[in-house]
């Protein structure tokens, strides 16, 4: 009796350590799964879902969020099409939102409506605040000077989109009426986000019209590789593929002129931080109060290229600018005020963040020199901007 009982606890024995060995394994796999949820919880933002929920104009604006495997998170809102955050890892691993803006559509509404959002119908400036296709002349909001700039006060960034979302893409269309800001023809818009496993962060825009009208779309967002609140722009490290640039006189309107710009203060050719020679006697440095230039970017029509990239040395943040569009316009938050409080609850101040804003050059419409922004009725717009980020 005593060897069988012995024979029966041993086997009782060699199946409650079975049962601990799958019992610790379970545990072991717990632990590593609230690791991992630990880590994605360590990223988080200053707002949530419910801060974008919003009724204007009788439509409902949202918030969309998108995540690749990096763990790079997107934020978007159908109220003006805005990039409202951009989540990247720095050379530890460790996470910021590189992008100025707001905590709420309450705030986007008081403060700079612009800063993320798709600017449309015509981006950056139009001078005298018009322009003519045939014998028609066509007349928009004054409000840069004598300038009517980025369509005026209440274009495309204040409307409230239309939205359909599946996975790590985001779509964002738009309806605008013939005549709406004073721009010809009934226009629909439609900006495409897409998130890459490749930290790429895709624009797509397609527009068409019913009636001719001069077109120039782009997204204005600011960005600060430090992460968004903290300190100025000066010391990221710049590329610009642009030879030329489009000179502007002292109301900050094109002359018409194509100039090459290599070994004067403008050429990024080579890497300069931004802050090298920002504050020079450079006759356009003076008229901009800072870089507000558009670049000529060294590449083929249509083609998507590599145009700029912006290198920030302490998080090793990189980001790299690709585009179809002809031109892209470098401008270092000259006229950031302080005014604006931002997610992080701090103020942007003047050159807190920078855009590369890719597109056809200012005042095309009236500058027969520039590439054509006129759309034509059964012709559609295709454009594309890629923003991808790394650390190094």
């Amino acid at each position: 009796m005593f060897f069988s009982d012995l024979c029966l606890d041993t086997i009782y024995l060699k199946s409650n350590l079975k049962e601990m060995k799958n019992l610790s394994l379970i545990l072991l796999i717990a632990v590593l799964a609230a690791c991992t949820s630990t880590n994605k919880k360590e990223i988080n933002m200053p707002y949530s879902k419910a801060d974008f929920e919003s009724v204007i104009d009788g439509k409902t604006t949202r918030m969309f969020t998108m995540e690749n495997k990096n763990g790079m998170i997107v934020t978007l809102t159908n109220y003006g099409a805005k990039i409202v955050s951009i989540y990247v890892a720095d050379k530890k691993g460790e996470f910021a939102d590189v992008m100025l803006g707001f905590k709420s559509i309450a705030d986007y509404q008081k403060n700079g409506a612009s800063h993320g959002a798709v600017v449309g119908p015509f981006a950056n400036r139009i001078a005298n605040a018009s322009f003519t296709i045939g014998n028609e002349t066509y007349n928009f909001p004054v409000n840069n000077s004598k300038a009517c700039l980025h369509s005026g006060p209440d274009s495309w960034y204040r409307k409230v989109w239309d939205y359909e979302k599946s996975g790590n893409v985001t779509v964002f269309t738009l309806k605008s009426a013939d005549g709406e800001f004073g721009f010809p023809g009934n226009k629909t818009a439609k900006v495409t986000y897409t998130l890459t496993d490749d930290n790429e962060l895709k624009i797509d825009y397609e527009i068409t019209t019913d009636k001719p009208c001069h077109i120039n779309i782009t997204n204005h967002s600011y960005f600060n590789l430090h992460g968004e609140g903290n300190g100025d722009i000066l010391d990221h490290v710049l590329v610009i593929n642009a030879d030329k640039s489009t000179p502007v006189n002292s109301e900050m309107i094109p002359t018409g002129e194509i100039v090459d710009i290599r070994g004067t203060d403008l050429d990024f050719t080579t890497p300069h931080t931004i802050g090298e020679r920002i504050d020079s006697d450079n006759q356009m440095l003076v008229y901009g109060v800072g870089y507000d230039f558009n670049y000529v970017i060294n590449k083929n029509a249509d083609e998507l290229a590599f145009c700029a990239s912006a290198y920030e040395p302490e998080s090793g943040r990189y980001m790299e600018v690709f585009t179809t569009e002809p031109g892209i316009q470098f401008y270092t938050g000259n006229h950031l005020k302080g005014t604006e409080i931002g997610k992080s609850g701090k103020a942007y101040t003047k050159r807190t963040g920078f855009c590369l804003e890719t597109q056809h050059y200012p005042d095309s419409p009236n500058q027969p020199n520039f590439p054509s922004t006129l759309l034509n009725p059964g012709e559609t717009l295709h454009s594309t901007t890629i923003y991808k980020f790394s650390a190094k």
